[in-house]
Formats: structure tokens, sequence, C-alpha cells
């Protein structure tokens, strides 16, 4: 008996000992919620659209705080999880808690949006504990992380691609082959490993291997000895300019390896700063273009749905039937169909990458279609 109870008091021990010395505390409301974002807003009516991709991703995350989709077409309406308590036009937005929001009240009482900060910035805050979240570039997740920031990143679901507009000398527009050589120069492996820091997938294919499960199936090597053969097949030897958004960092050294990989097959690539606010699909300077498309719904159907209808409009692909709610084969299909002709280049997936302060909890990163998820966090301790 006594042995029996010694081996009971012994496993009891062993499961003791491998619980948790610290159980998590339990959720609680108060304090403020300090953010820095980028972009710098104007203006938050609704009906106003932002000038370019950074501002108009930043009012829909403040949209989304402020704000509750309505069921007339998915329309915003004033019944959201925050109210404005203070608004410097550009500057600051300083939203407190909503109690009576349908779902319940926010864990904390109120959040502070500091607006038109820096990357760099950004980073240097949350090292002095001045901020508690922000959004930061991909390619310098791993820096914060070395730095003892917290990051957070969400699946790779940001597609930034070399898109060929037809402007320029014409030649990309007009021969399959020009594009074909271009796109096997590029070298996706050393912009994934080099550029983003190894935050981030090659791609080759317009949905991510997560999403659709058939990336893999699209080729993401590099081939200059087949890109070489081609050009020298072409001729007169036409130059190709690239244009990328000036204000992008990331583009601009895309931009410029591109133009390596390119020239290493003895292709005249050049690349050519753009203004961000140029939404233009066809510019008479430039032959191709690097554009950022994200993701508006882990479905693949319904994301490549959402693309199938940019390129449509930007000119780049033809028009075709394809069901929202298509099967896996007949999403690889339309995947091949937009990727004939190499009018698209898929180049690298980028996820959405989130610097935190040690006192957020409860944080999950978003996945496509969602907003940050501020509502739902809440604040341990009290550092100021």
């Amino acid at each position: 008996m006594l042995r029996r109870l010694a081996g009971i008091s012994l496993a009891c021990g062993i499961l003791l000992a491998a619980l948790p010395a610290r159980t998590a505390r339990r959720p609680h409301y108060g304090g403020t919620l300090r953010v820095a974002m980028g972009a710098s807003l104007n203006s938050l009516d609704p009906a106003v659209a932002a000038e370019n991709a950074e501002e108009a991703a930043a009012k829909e995350e403040i949209d989304a705080l402020i704000y509750e989709r309505g069921k007339s077409a998915g329309a915003w309406e004033l019944t959201g999880p925050f109210r404005i308590s203070e608004w410097q036009p550009g500057k600051f937005l300083s939203l407190a808690a909503n109690n009576d929001f349908r779902e319940g009240r926010p864990f904390v009482d109120s959040i502070e949006i500091q607006m038109g900060r820096a990357a760099r910035d950004r980073l240097v805050d949350l090292e002095l504990k001045k901020i508690d979240f922000a959004e930061i570039p991909a390619e310098q997740a791993r820096r914060a992380a070395e730095r003892g920031i917290r990051v957070s990143a969400s699946q790779p679901d940001e597609l930034l691609a070399l898109v060929f507009v037809g402007g320029g000398s014409g030649a990309a527009g007009e021969d399959a082959r020009v594009r074909e050589a271009v796109a096997r120069s590029v070298d996706r492996a050393s912009i994934v490993n080099f550029i983003l820091q190894k935050e981030g997938e090659a791609a080759g294919s317009l949905l991510p291997q997560w999403s659709s499960g058939t990336a893999f199936l699209f080729s993401t090597a590099a081939d200059t000895a087949h890109a070489k053969e081609i050009w020298t097949q072409i001729a007169p030897s036409p130059k190709i300019v690239l244009g990328y958004d000036s204000g992008d960092a990331l583009e601009q050294n895309v931009a410029e390896r591109i133009v390596v990989n390119a020239r290493e097959a003895g292709i005249p690539l050049a690349a050519q700063a753009i203004q961000a606010a140029s939404n233009a699909p066809a510019n008479a300077e430039m032959d191709a273009r690097l554009v950022r498309w994200t993701m508006p719904s882990p479905h693949p159907a319904d994301s490549l749905v959402n693309l199938q209808a940019s390129l449509v409009a930007s000119g780049v692909a033809d028009p075709g039937s394809f069901p929202g709610r298509a099967s896996s084969k007949e999403v690889f299909e339309r995947e091949q169909f937009l990727l004939n002709g190499y009018r698209v280049v898929p180049l690298v997936w980028l996820p959405h990458v989130f610097a935190l302060s040690s006192r957020v909890r409860d944080w999950q990163a978003p996945e496509p279609g969602r907003n940050w998820g501020l509502a739902d966090v809440w604040l341990e301790g009290d550092e100021q």
C-alpha cells in the first residue's frame, strides 16, 4: 500500500513539474494602446478615397476600428468598437472605447495613433517603449527581432510582381519572347535571401502555397542561360524600362536586382522611379512596372477572381468566365491562363509584419481580408 501511495505521489510530482510555473493572467480592461503608422491621413470621411495604396490601407484599418460593415453592399456603419475623441488631420488620432458596441466593449480604454512615422522611427519608438504597436516592412523583421522587439507575421499574402504594361519601346507588349527572356532572368532566391532577409517566399504563381496548395507546380528558378538564348533571337535588341514606386525602398531594391539579373543575360533593362499616385497601367516611358497585390480572402478562388479583375482593369489580362467558387483544378487552370504570355511575372510573396511591445496580449496576426484585431487585445502592466 505504501509503495502504491509512493508511486502516486511520484506521478503527481512529475505532472506538477510539467505545468507552467505561471499561468496566463485573465484579460482585464484599461490602458491606452499606442500605435504608430507610416501614412498621414488628412481625412477620415468614408466617402473620401486615399490617393495611394499606403494611405488606403491605413484608412481601411482605422475605419475598421470606428465603423462596422453593414448589410448594404458591405458599406461601413458608425457602430464600431471605438469612437473618435480627438483628430488632428495628418498627425494624430485618438479613439475611445465604445461601451455600447454590440460585440462587447473593447479591453483597452483608448487607442492613440501617431501618423507619418517612418519605419525606422517606428522601430526606435518601440525600443524606447513609446508605442505598443506598428506594422513594419517585411524586410526589417529579422533586424527588429535581433534588436529585441516582438515580431508577429501573417501568412505570406502580399504578392510583389512584375507586370508588363505595354508602354515604352512597345517591344515587350508585342513580343512574348521579350517578356519571357526577362522573366527567366529573374533570380527570386536572391531577392528573398538578401533583400527580404528570408522573410518571404519566392513566387512562381498567383496564389501562395498555403492557400492554393498548387504553387509548387509553378517554377521559381532563374534560367539565365535560356534567357540569354531567347534574347539572341530578338533583333533589333530593344531597351526595356522597368518602373517602381519612388517612395518604396523595397521596390527600388528589387528593381535594381532585376536590372542586374537581366544584364547578366544580355538584356538592356533599366529601372525608373515613378510616382506612387500614378496608378495608370500604361506609361509612355516604361514597358513594365512592379506592383503589389494583397489577397482579399484566404480562399484561393475568391482571391484569384479579385486579382483577375485588377489585371483586366489594367489592360494586362483578357477577361474570361471564372466562377468565384471554382474547384482546385479550375483555380490552377486559371492561374496558368493568366500567366501564359508572361505579362504577369510573380516575384515574391510577403507577409504582413507587426512589431509589438511586451505589454500587448492576445494579439493575432490577421488573415487575408481581416483588419488589425486591436479591439481584442489587452494590456498587461503600465509601461509609459
